[in-house]
């Protein structure tokens, strides 16, 4: 194949791919723009995700007539001259690739009026049809984008469901809106506001508005003088300031996703500066704990390169050790100096129901008994639980058998319905043998043994399984344990969240969690799965949310066991907790019965085995 020069349209969909991967992509680069221009007032309206619609508001300083045309060009911008302008660069555009590259794979309706001139312009760029008119219009500029990605079809197929896509233009809103609480953000989706924020210039006002009121006030904000003394600041100029808000201890986060660093106020992925703030709750936060930040680091531009990413979304330092250490000793001082001391907080009130096990709430009596009631279903339900499982193994999509249907579930004034016992054991292709409990190490692991040895086993994990089978065992004979509430729970969530609730309502409400939309962003607990009776709805909720937010999974039924698993996890025997002889015992007849008795549902094992003979050895008896 010859070597020959690409047209110009098809190297404007190359570049684009580049700049715009998402509706997401295209409304951070409008933006951005409008920020540059001075913009106070921001309106970003979306319909179907972004895909269909995208319009982006702003009252900045418009563009002249004499340069709308030029401003879709490739490589136009107003915010560099020359090459020496990137090493010092105060803007968050200046590639001059943005416009271009959305015009190339969408159809743009731009409407502009720079404040000095006393007419507007309206361009309007279809494929390579460009039509342009003179009209009234108000200082700044407004730019429609419709029809995303129409004129290169493979790359629309490989945008996520609609509203995952609206999901991340709200990540995007909000972070800026964090960014910049001095402009007024509105953000629209299929016409209803689902997002706002006031302008006020207070970050904690912004801070409500993203997370709700219970979360911005455990938010401790870094005092103003929080500067750079460490020994590198010389090397960096004039130095490096570090402010905005971090997480009190208490509040945590199973993901980092709700970590924001933005640097010279870009919004940037940095695992250096995101590993900085872990440090700095070192030994405060749980292994797998992760803590709410919002923290604008300032630097000189000359420190810090902005042009290594087409997205702009990584920066490289002068400086990376000086950088590390001024971040990682302003969090860590402010939390020493500022952190309140942790309180005993009552979780959220169900009903009088107690969880499946509770060591703190219950006596050794009540415990055993609670052990003693998850007796194997009868033969039929665990039939079906066995196919269930199995179909999880093969990964089928065959899930409708195992949703619960609405006559299902249960009247707020009715006792849950458990399903009929019996003592016929389930006899699983890799039954544990019979084993004897000797006692407890570490209030973690039961020692006990067996006809090939000893059988270490981890109380968490067994527990975990017994749940889990439980769980679907009840799921399979459609007598799923739900508890209704008479007075639902209301609770807060961001805009993204709150979408992500929104998607996968229907696999909440299939586990025995309804909720309901209350507003843009405040939403009603209804029912709980019955492990969850005595447990903080919150922040079991803020678990399920942050399992969902980790990937989309390719198939429900994996989904929503995946959902099973985090509240099996919860409600089971944690680590730590001293168990009596008989609980132990009851325990590890319950395991017995289990149909896949070797892992936890997450596949880590339950069980250490150490044969006679491999003792024997060790102790050199052969």
């Amino acid at each position: 194949m010859p070597i020959r020069i690409l047209p110009p349209n098809l190297v404007s969909q190359i570049a684009a791919g580049e700049v715009v991967e998402r509706p997401a992509s295209v409304v951070k680069e409008l933006i951005e723009n409008a920020i540059d221009a001075g913009a106070t007032d921001l309106t970003v309206e979306a319909r179907d995700g972004g895909r269909s619609f995208i319009r982006i508001s702003d009252n900045g300083a418009g563009i002249p007539a004499s340069e709308v045309e030029l401003a879709f060009s490739r490589h136009a911008t107003s915010k560099l001259t020359t090459a020496d302008d990137l090493s010092h660069i105060t803007t968050l555009g200046f590639r001059g690739e943005a416009l271009a590259s959305i015009a190339s794979v969408a159809k743009v309706t731009c409407l502009t009026r720079a404040r000095e001139e006393s007419v507007g312009t309206r361009l309007i760029i279809d494929g390579t049809q460009v039509e342009r008119n003179p009209i009234g219009a108000p200082a700044g500029t407004v730019i429609t984008v419709e029809n995303l990605f129409y004129t290169v079809p493979a790359r629309l197929k490989f945008l996520k469901s609609d509203t995952t896509e609206r999901r991340q233009i709200d990540l995007l809103i909000s972070r800026y809106a964090l960014a910049y609480p001095a402009i007024r953000f509105n953000l629209i989706h299929n016409g209803r506001t689902s997002f706002q924020t006031t302008g006020s210039g207070s970050v904690h006002d912004v801070l409500i508005a993203v997370y709700g009121v219970e979360v911005a006030e455990q938010m401790i904000q870094l005092p103003s003088s929080s500067k750079g003394e460490s020994p590198g600041e010389a090397t960096l100029g004039p130095g490096v300031r570090v402010a905005g808000f971090i997480s009190a201890p208490a509040l945590s986060r199973a993901n980092r996703s709700d970590m924001t660093i933005f640097v010279n106020g870009r919004w940037v992925q940095d695992r250096g500066l995101n590993t900085a703030v872990l440090q700095a709750y070192h030994t405060l936060l749980m292994v797998g704990r992760y803590p709410l930040c919002i923290l604008r680091v300032e630097l000189n531009p000359e420190d810090v390169d902005v042009n290594v990413h087409p997205a702009k979304t990584e920066v490289r330092f002068r400086n990376n050790d000086a950088i590390f250490r001024v971040v990682q000793r302003a969090v860590r001082r402010t939390l020493i100096d500022h952190a309140p001391i942790p309180q005993v907080q009552p979780s959220t009130p169900v009903s009088a129901w107690q969880p499946a096990f509770d060591t703190h709430a219950d006596s050794a009596a009540a415990r055993l008994e609670k052990l003693r009631a998850l007796q194997p279903v009868e033969h039929e339900a665990r039939s079906r639980m066995q196919d269930t499982l199995s179909q999880e193994r093969d990964q089928s999509t065959e899930d409708s058998a195992f949703r619960i249907p609405t006559g299902a579930l249960r009247s707020p004034h009715s006792e849950i319905d458990r399903p009929t016992t019996s003592d016929q054991p389930f006899a699983a292709s890799n039954q544990l043998p019979p084993l004897r409990v000797i006692g407890q190490i570490g209030a973690m692991y039961i020692i006990t043994e067996g006809p090939e040895g000893m059988y270490l086993i981890d109380q968490h994990a067994a527990h975990e399984r017994v749940l889990y089978e439980k769980f679907m065992a009840e799921k399979a004979a459609l007598h799923l344990a739900v508890q209704q509430l008479l007075d639902p729970i209301p609770l807060e969530f961001s805009p993204d969240e709150s979408a992500l609730l929104e998607e996968h309502r229907e696999v909440l409400s299939a586990i025995g969690l309804q909720v309901e939309a209350f507003g843009s962003t405040t939403w009603l607990v209804r029912s709980i799965p019955a492990l969850l009776i005595n447990d903080d709805i919150h922040v079991a909720l803020n678990e399920l949310v942050a399992d969902l937010m980790a990937g989309d999974l390719p198939f429900a039924a994996n989904e929503e066991a995946k959902l099973i698993t985090r509240v099996c996890k919860r409600a089971a025997i944690k680590g730590g907790q001293v168990l009596s002889l008989q609980e132990m015992n009851e325990l590890i007849r319950q395991l017995e019965l289990c149909a896949s008795p070797r892992t936890c549902p997450h596949g880590r094992p339950t069980m250490i085995h150490f044969s006679a003979s491999q003792m024997a050895r060790e102790f050199g008896r052969i």
